[in-house]
């Protein structure tokens, strides 16, 4: 056994309800009670106690905290403007784009948004799918499709389906603007409502 395990048994739940039962032993011993035996006696509620002791619990992973969270992906966010830059796209689909970017840009921006933010994992979740995935994949989608329409012409034009994708992720960002709106207006009432109790 290493080192750093022996320390470990000795620190473990285990060791101390073992040692604690052990120590009743060495009580009944000195009682008395043990007789000759008094090895035996010890050493057994020393086994007893370590079977009855709960099992180690092991320790919860280190995640980053939702601050971190939201920091990584604001270095995403600008990573993909950088990206959407360089993309040539017809002028709806630029529009729409302008948009659900702004919208993005708000809840990402630092200060009292963004910690609201912060407490909803669905909604960090919902930004990073749509940052990470599915605006990337819509923009690169259109771009390969665009180019192989160019080959086969008379086929839908992909910039439809595209401005279809851009308006359902920017409904998709509106409707967790408006969640976090509303778990304001709730906060708000809430203090009301205390204070409103407490003035009797």
């Amino acid at each position: 056994m290493a080192i750093s395990e022996y320390v470990g048994y000795l620190e473990s739940r285990k060791n101390i309800a073992g040692s604690a039962c052990g120590l009743v032993g060495l009580a009944l011993t000195f009682t008395g009670v043990a007789g000759p035996y008094w090895p035996v006696v010890v050493a057994g509620l020393y086994g007893a106690g370590a079977l009855i002791a709960p099992p180690e619990r092991p320790s919860l992973p280190d995640f980053p905290d939702p601050s971190a969270q939201l920091e990584a992906l604001r270095d995403d966010f600008e990573k993909l403007g950088g990206y959407l830059t360089d993309v040539d796209l017809p002028p709806a689909a630029s529009g729409r784009l302008t948009e659900l970017t702004e919208l993005l840009a708000a809840l990402l921006d630092p200060g009292w948004v963004s910690e609201v933010l912060a407490q909803d994992p669905e909604g960090v979740h919902t930004l990073s799918r749509s940052i990470r995935h599915d605006i990337p994949e819509a923009v690169d989608t259109f771009v390969r499709t665009r180019w192989w329409t160019r080959m086969t012409p008379g086929t839908e034009p992909p910039e439809r389906h595209l401005e279809r994708q851009l308006t359902l992720l920017h409904e998709e960002a509106d409707r967790l603007a408006a969640a976090l709106r509303e778990t304001e207006a709730r906060r708000q009432e809430t203090h009301t409502r205390y204070l409103e109790e407490r003035s009797g």
